[in-house]
């Protein structure tokens, strides 16, 4: 959690370049949220994770908007790939139109990291970055410690570590984002509590960057977040290799098969979540919190392959949505019925979500 403290002042620079870009949102009557908090969390993620700024809310047409399309339209197509058996060969698919942009995607998505390797040894060089410093180091540096003092990695060992990290980071924070901000614009009540406490919290001084001791505070804003996650939990689904016969009910999942968790189901059970497709943040009020078996609720999966993320996932959408909830209030336009969540690597709505925003007073 030390090494996370040190990340909150970007995630609060950044949160408030987003509240600035949406305060010319405020007079229309739909926005579509999903570039600019994608935008928001791949800024977030490069600077506390690969140590450069990218601005890519700066420069909505820029390098960062055509990554971000890329990876959005590079999990649809896997997921395509994935269905049709024809395609599975490396050859018969290079010659499809699919292959040919997925050739397009990758080439995008390589180029994007490659630039930001090439500006980070540029500044090694040129002395204006430490690598041997006893100072927390980001990703980049770690990696690039290991490609340029004890050769144990290649640059291209660098780039597929690199484009990893930046598509599974901000990709998933980016749908968790989403779904939150839907799901509070569609539950004023909710809304209202969570502003509540903001208030409480943030007192007067409503446009202080928010502290470590803030984020402690911001309990039903946590259970928001939470309840958020079981309903549309970003990863739906991971797989397991099994180390030994397991037995459920009376069956026998045989040492070495390939099982296949599915926290969509999971977090659906009626046995533990009562009424479970009810958006209900209470759920996760400490009181209700102990009620639950930690293996019923798994949006980061569970053991010891769990996602490496889920703390700094939590603070970064605690940070994100507490700022832009002390500025704006939103609406969603569409109710669940008519936005049902589709995939691709990820759980997504399954077309734009559009709200309304509108500039917030403290009554509203």
């Amino acid at each position: 959690m030390n090494v996370l403290k040190n990340y909150i002042p970007a995630m609060n620079e950044y949160s408030r370049t987003l509240v600035k870009r949406w305060q010319k949102e405020t007079h229309k009557d739909s926005t579509d949220i999903y570039l600019d908090l994608s935008l928001c969390a791949l800024d977030i993620l490069c600077e506390t994770m690969l140590g450069v700024k990218i601005g890519a809310q700066e420069h909505k047409d820029n390098a960062s908007s055509k990554l971000i399309y890329c990876v959005h339209r590079g999990m649809e197509l896997i997921i395509d790939r994935l269905w049709n058996i024809l395609h599975w060969s490396d050859f018969i698919y290079s010659l499809t139109r699919n292959g040919k942009e997925m050739k397009k995607i990758i080439e995008t998505s390589e180029n994007f990291t490659r630039t930001i390797i090439r500006e980070t040894k540029e500044k090694y060089f040129n002395g204006e970055l430490k690598i041997g410093d006893e100072k927390q180091k980001s990703l980049m540096e770690v990696l690039l410690e290991h490609h340029l003092q004890t050769k144990e990695l290649s640059e291209e060992d660098i780039r597929e570590e690199v484009i990893t990290f930046t598509i599974a980071g901000h990709h998933s924070s980016a749908t968790s984002l989403i779904w939150t901000l839907y799901l509070i614009g569609l539950h004023k009540e909710v809304q209202a509590k969570i502003q509540t406490e903001l208030d409480w919290i943030f007192g007067e001084n409503q446009e202080r960057p928010a502290s470590n001791e803030d984020l402690k505070e911001m309990k039903y804003l946590e259970s928001v977040i939470k309840e958020s996650l079981r309903l549309f939990p970003s990863v739906y689904f991971f797989a397991r290799h099994i180390s030994e016969d397991i037995k459920i009910c009376n069956y026998t999942i045989p040492k070495g098969s390939t099982c296949v968790m599915m926290p969509y189901l999971v977090h659906r059970d009626e046995k533990v979540f009562n009424n479970p497709e009810k958006f209900n943040p209470d759920r996760f009020s400490p009181e209700n919190l102990i009620k639950y078996n930690s293996n019923s609720y798994i949006p980061f999966a569970a053991g010891p392959r769990n996602c490496i993320g889920q703390v700094f996932a939590l603070i970064e959408e605690k940070i994100i949505l507490s700022t832009l909830l002390r500025n704006y209030s939103f609406e969603s336009l569409e109710p669940r019925d008519r936005l049902p969540p589709t995939v691709d690597i990820v759980l997504k709505p399954s077309k734009p979500i559009e709200v309304k925003i509108r500039a917030r007073t403290k009554t509203s």
